[in-house]
Formats: structure tokens, sequence, C-alpha cells
């Protein structure tokens, strides 16, 4: 179904500014596509997808609703790369230093990826079952094996298979289907928070420790 969405009204609280509230066109022609879900033990339940791709031959509705339930899994990808990787915290302190920082995460995730790809050629698992936490928690494990300087390269390509078959037990469940409200979600952090300027921040207790200097 084809919908009209109308410029929205001036408001102080909105994200953009006036000058990019000009910018917008007066009408936008959009496509609106209902998706129900049927899961066994749980109530039916629908939600509507919002899109410009007006074409119903050539993006049928079904194609639309997969790909938006695939977006999960780049939830999961930021989630491994803030939490279980732990770069919701930048220790550098310059702006070229935090930058390099950042590019290593993802040096170093991209490379847990291709441990998971080289993981499933045997195991006969979607990559998307394979938890990129256990991959990290087995590669930790086997970390000392092959870091050792005296070894063959027979000996080597055993422990990489061990490796990989470790990897592949480490398999998440199906989650098809799965939809989520979105929401700000505060996770606990061993830090205080930050209410007032560094300079002014006087000693604060914190979960039974003492932080910052008298001012």
């Amino acid at each position: 179904m084809l919908v009209h969405w109308q410029k929205p009204a001036k408001n102080k609280k909105s994200s953009y500014s006036l000058e990019d509230r000009e910018k917008l066109p007066e009408k936008l022609l959009l496509r609106q596509i209902k998706v129900t879900i049927n899961s066994s033990g749980f109530r039916t339940s629908s939600f509507y997808i919002i899109t410009s791709l007006l074409d119903a031959d050539r993006y049928p509705a079904a194609d639309m609703a997969d790909l938006y339930f695939q977006r999960w899994d780049v939830e999961l990808v930021f989630r491994d790369i803030k939490i279980t990787m732990a770069m919701y915290i930048l220790r550098c302190q310059s702006p070229d230093m935090v930058r390099k920082e950042i590019l290593m995460h993802l040096i170093a995730y991209n490379c847990i990826r291709r441990l998971m790809m080289e993981s499933i050629k045997e195991a006969g698992v979607a990559v998307r079952r394979i938890s990129f936490k256990g991959c990290v928690q087995a590669l930790r494990q086997w970390e000392p094996h092959l870091n050792q300087t005296k070894m063959s390269a027979q000996e080597r390509h055993r422990l990489l298979g061990l490796l990989y078959d470790s990897i592949a037990e480490y398999t998440v469940a199906e989650r098809s289907g799965r939809s989520e409200q979105k929401a700000v979600k505060r996770r606990p952090k061993p830090f205080q928070l930050l209410t007032a300027p560094r300079h002014e921040m006087k000693e604060t207790k914190h979960r039974g420790k003492t932080y910052g200097k008298q001012a």
C-alpha cells in the first residue's frame, strides 16, 4: 500500500535544524508493508515496514520482511564490538589515537569473523549460528598453545583444526521472527556518573570505593 507522509511540523526538539527541514519535500510517497508473525506458542503479532522502494513486483513484500529480520544481525554486530570487545571504553586521549584504537578493534573483529568462517566449513552450520563471544573464549583458551615458538607446521595445522572444532561447538539458537522494541538500555559500568566538570568533582563514594580528588 502506498501512503503519503506529510512534512513534519516545526519542533524545537527535532533532531534536524530548521535549514534541513526547509529542504524536505512537503509530501513523501512511501510504501507501507504489513508483516504478520506467527510463532508456535505465542500470540500472532504484526508490525509495519515503511520503505521508499515502491515497486512491489521488483521488491516483493516477503523479501522486504526477510531483509528486516536479517537487520537484527547488524544490531548483534554492534553489540559484539562494543560489549564483547569492550570498545565502549576508549582509553586513548588524542583524536588521532582514538581513530587508531577504533581501527584496531575493527581489524580484530574481522580476524575473529574469519576464524568463525573457517570453523563452519566442516561443521555444516550457518555462520550466524556461531557465537561471537564463544569464539573469543575459544581463541583465548587456545592462544597459549598456538603461540608456542618451537612447533612444526603440521602440529600448528592440527591445533588450528582443534580450535575450529572448539569454535563450532559454540552455537546459538535460531530466533526467527524476532522483533524488539527500540529502547535505550542502561548497562552498569564500573565508573561513576560525571555530573559536574572534572575540576569541580570532589571525592565521591561509588560502590564502596572512592574516586576523584578533592577540588
